[in-house]
């Protein structure tokens, strides 16, 4: 069980959102949405870890703030900016993605099959279309093996064959008790999914 209590974050001085609360059980999905400026982008880097913020995050009854690294750990990020470097190759990127994190060299032929980029395995990022390199980020999904994702418009440049891969993805993941909370202005085909609508934004 992950839980979220009485959550506030400010950025640059102001006030993005405050006393948010919600709980997410294993195999759950928290569909967040929102006006532009709402906070849904800082909720997200919040959870993860990566900003600041005031409240109670708890992990199966521990709160997250006695141990950040451990938090970090369980949870896999990926923004709204695809994190390609435009010098590497597809294949490089899996290698690179790895060695951050730490974890066992990646099967490649699998991770790269996971969102259809095998035949560009060679092309360097700079090459790739905007749904090439949304594809290329979401990898990290195959690459690492989190319980909580936390994903930021994962739609965005994709065409519907690369958002069935997606889905797909999603639903292999839950199935398994996994957690996912994403940020989106698309429609999601999650049927159970739990909503979190942002108050505010840019006036």
């Amino acid at each position: 069980m992950f839980e979220v209590h009485n959550l506030s974050c400010r950025r640059g001085g102001r006030l993005v959102f405050r006393t948010l609360s919600f709980g997410l059980g294993a195999g759950g999905f928290l569909l967040v949405n929102g006006a532009n400026g709402s906070g849904k982008s800082s909720l997200l880097r919040a959870l993860a870890g990566l900003a600041p913020c005031d409240g109670v995050m708890s992990w199966h009854g521990t709160n997250v703030t006695q141990d950040w690294m451990a938090q970090r750990e369980r949870s896999l990020y990926i923004g709204h900016l695809d994190a390609v470097k435009t010098t590497l190759t597809v294949r490089e990127h899996l290698d690179y993605w790895q060695a951050l994190r730490g974890t066992a060299k990646p099967d490649q032929p699998s991770t790269l099959e996971a969102f259809a980029l095998t035949r560009l395995a060679d092309r360097a990022g700079r090459s790739l279309s905007a749904g090439q390199k949304r594809r290329l980020s979401l990898t990290r999904l195959v690459l690492h093996d989190a319980p909580l994702w936390l994903l930021d418009e994962p739609t965005t440049a994709l065409d519907r064959d690369g958002q069935a891969l997606l889905f797909d993805r999603i639903a292999n993941h839950r199935a398994k008790g996994g957690m996912v909370i994403a940020a989106s202005h698309d429609e999601m085909p999650i049927k159970d999914a739990q909503i979190l609508t942002m108050p505010g934004g840019a006036r």
